[in-house]
C-alpha cells in the first residue's frame, strides 16, 4: 500500500470515529440543552401546588370538555419531564390525580413515566455506557456484574423505595448494561404502587382545598392557600414503600443463601 493510500485510510478511520462520537453524544447534548432551556425559562417555577390550585377551575373545565386530548397532553408532558430529569414528578402525579381521578391518572402516569425513563435510559446507554466500559476498574466492573445478575430485583428495590433520585435510577442501569426488557419491566412494575398512591392523594386534594377556603376565603383564587406536599405524604406511606422495597430483595437473598449452601 502506498503512503498516500495509507494516509487516506487513516483519515477515513478518523472521520468515521468522529462521526460515531457525534452520533453517540448528540442525544445527550440535546437533552442537556433542553434541560438548560427549561431552567432558564423558569418552567419549574410553575410546578407548584399553589399554581395548580389557582388554575384548577380552568384546568377542570378543559379536562371535562376534552378528556382524551387532556390525558394525551398529560402523558406527553410527564414523559418529557421524566426524560429531562425535571423535578416535580410527584407533584405532577398529584396534579394528574386531581384533574383526572386516581384511576385514569395512575394509569396514564405509569405509561408516561415508563416512556420517559426508557428514553433517558437509551440515551445514557448509547453514550455513557461505552465510556463506563472503557474506564471501569475491576471493582466497579464486579459491582456492575452483580447488579446485572440480579437486575430485576435491584431495580424493583430502587423504584419502590423513595430514597434514590428518579433520574439516577434511570441512568445507573444503562451504565451497568442492564437489558432493555429487564429495565422496562422492572420500571413498569416498580413505579405502580407509588404512582397510584400519589394519584390517590391528588384525587382527594379538593377536600384539602375546601378546608383551606373555609379558614381563608378566597385563598384558592389568589393562590394563597398553603398546602404542603410533605403534609400529604405521610410517614406511614413512606414506610409502606420501604417495606415493598425490602420485599423485592427477598429473591436476591434466597439466591445467595442457595449458592452458599451449594458451595459448602
Amino acid at each position: 500500500m502506498s503512503k498516500q493510500a495509507a494516509d487516506d485510510s487513516e483519515d477515513a478511520r478518523v472521520r468515521a470515529g468522529a462521526g460515531n462520537a457525534v452520533r453517540r453524544w448528540l442525544p445527550v447534548l440535546c437533552i442537556l440543552a433542553a434541560m438548560a432551556t427549561a431552567w432558564f425559562m423558569g418552567w419549574h417555577e410553575h410546578l407548584t401546588l399553589s399554581e395548580l390550585i389557582r388554575n384548577r377551575q380552568d384546568l377542570a373545565s378543559y379536562v371535562s370538555e376534552n378528556l382524551v386530548t387532556a390525558v394525551l397532553a398529560y402523558i406527553l408532558l410527564y414523559a418529557v419531564a421524566v426524560a429531562l430529569s425535571f423535578p416535580g414528578a410527584s407533584l405532577l402525579t398529584i396534579a394528574g390525580g386531581f384533574l383526572f381521578g386516581w384511576l385514569i391518572s395512575g394509569t396514564a402516569t405509569v405509561v408516561a413515566a415508563t416512556l420517559g425513563s426508557t428514553v433517558i435510559y437509551l440515551v445514557a446507554r448509547s453514550s455513557l455506557g461505552s465510556v463506563f466500559t472503557q474506564r471501569a476498574g475491576p471493582f466497579v466492573e464486579r459491582l456492575a456484574s452483580g447488579f446485572r445478575e440480579n437486575a430485576f430485583s435491584y431495580l424493583l428495590f430502587l423504584r419502590l423505595t423513595p430514597v434514590f433520585p428518579f433520574w439516577l435510577v434511570n441512568i445507573a442501569p444503562a451504565i451497568f448494561h442492564v437489558p432493555l426488557a429487564t429495565y422496562v419491566g422492572a420500571t413498569l412494575i416498580g413505579i405502580v404502587p407509588g404512582t397510584y398512591a400519589f394519584a390517590f392523594i391528588g384525587a382527594g386534594l379538593d377536600s384539602v382545598i375546601a378546608a383551606q377556603e373555609a379558614a381563608n376565603p378566597g385563598c384558592a383564587a389568589a393562590g394563597a392557600c398553603h398546602v404542603e406536599l410533605g403534609a400529604l405524604v405521610t410517614p406511614e406511606l413512606l414506610a409502606a414503600f420501604f417495606a415493598l422495597g425490602i420485599a423485592s430483595l427477598v429473591p436476591v437473598a434466597l439466591k445467595k443463601i442457595r449458592n452458599r449452601g451449594a458451595g459448602s
